[in-house]
């Protein structure tokens, strides 16, 4: 039963290390699209 509960944490963990990468990764891309669009508007 301690085996299965182990196992079963170190896939949670695994998958939240996973979706902080992945929504960081989102915010990154949402930042770049932002500061481009920023640099536009002044070009004009």
């Amino acid at each position: 039963m301690k085996k299965t509960i182990a196992t079963l944490l170190a896939l949670s963990f695994a998958l939240a290390l996973a979706g902080c990468n992945t929504i960081r990764g989102a915010g990154q891309d949402i930042q770049k699209a932002g500061t481009a669009i920023e640099d536009a508007t002044k070009k004009k």
